[in-house]
């Protein structure tokens, strides 16, 4: 069943889900439980450590009902249980696993972002991180990155070295790097969910 329960429905749902009302739990956990499960298992291909993580994600709504802040129960919990799973596979990946994730973010120059929430945010990371860049670096790094400009193409077009290209993309990439690896989670989850 994966269908999302009406609004005002839901609506009602969260309420009594708020109140206390088991009854309203236990329609919630029936609709969703196994649409989350699936979305685990195909992750992580383990049954177990799947339901685990299923259960954790109701067992902590029942305990927070009272104070948990819920706009869309759906978006809610899918995004719950795409966080947990990513925070179960950054307790098993290696620091080399890590760094495969890492590079290849940043060594894709001719990557497109998928129309996606999660597209989006790494846009916005990456748009975030180019507005701290001085002006000319910032410059340099969207026509070579972005618009897949070469280096000599960018260079007559500015009037400047080829070095001195060369030296501004190094700058610019080493920040968006340590830029990009405070927000890892993002990148993390961009990748397992959508560049399989």
């Amino acid at each position: 069943m994966n269908e999302s329960i009406p609004e005002i429905e839901e609506e009602t749902l969260l309420n009594g889900l708020r109140a206390g009302e088991l009854n309203a739990f236990q329609t919630i956990y029936q609709h969703y439980w196994y649409p989350l499960f699936l979305v685990a298992f195909r992750k992580l291909k383990n049954k177990e450590v799947a339901e685990e993580l299923v259960q954790d994600i109701f067992v902590k709504l029942w305990e927070r009902r009272a104070t948990v802040r819920i706009i869309h129960l759906r978006y809610y919990l899918f995004s719950a249980i795409r966080y947990a799973v990513i925070d179960h596979i950054r307790t098993q990946i290696t620091q080399e696993q890590y760094n495969t994730y890492y590079r290849a973010f940043l060594v894709q120059e001719d990557a497109t972002t998928e129309e996606t929430i999660l597209g989006n945010e790494l846009l916005a990371i990456l748009e975030d991180g180019l507005e701290t860049l001085p002006e000319k670096s910032k410059e340099i790094f969207r026509l070579n990155y972005l618009d897949n400009w070469s280096v000599a193409r960018i260079a007559t077009h500015l009037h400047l070295s080829e070095k001195a290209v060369e030296y501004h993309l190094t700058k610019a990439v080493k920040f968006l790097r340590m830029h990009c690896k405070e927000h890892f989670i993002i990148l993390l989850l961009y990748y397992i969910f959508y560049c399989e």
